[in-house]
């Protein structure tokens, strides 16, 4: 069986979902009004939501037992 490839992150997840926000917001800016815009402010805005959850679930909060 072939070994898996590993790399460690050089990065942490919400900085790489935060800079792939803002790319994204960038993209919107340069496309016209449209499905496409949509889209790409859609997928910036669940980039940020991902990030700051990230951010939440390590302040300690467990489940509901």
């Amino acid at each position: 069986m072939p070994e898996r490839r590993r790399f460690t992150q050089t990065t942490s997840l919400e900085e790489r979902l935060a800079k792939e926000a803002t790319r994204l917001r960038k993209q919107a800016q340069g496309t016209p009004p449209g499905v496409e815009r949509d889209l790409l402010l859609r997928k910036a805005h669940r980039a940020e939501t991902a990030s700051t959850y990230d951010r939440a679930a390590g302040l300690g909060r467990q489940a509901p037992r």
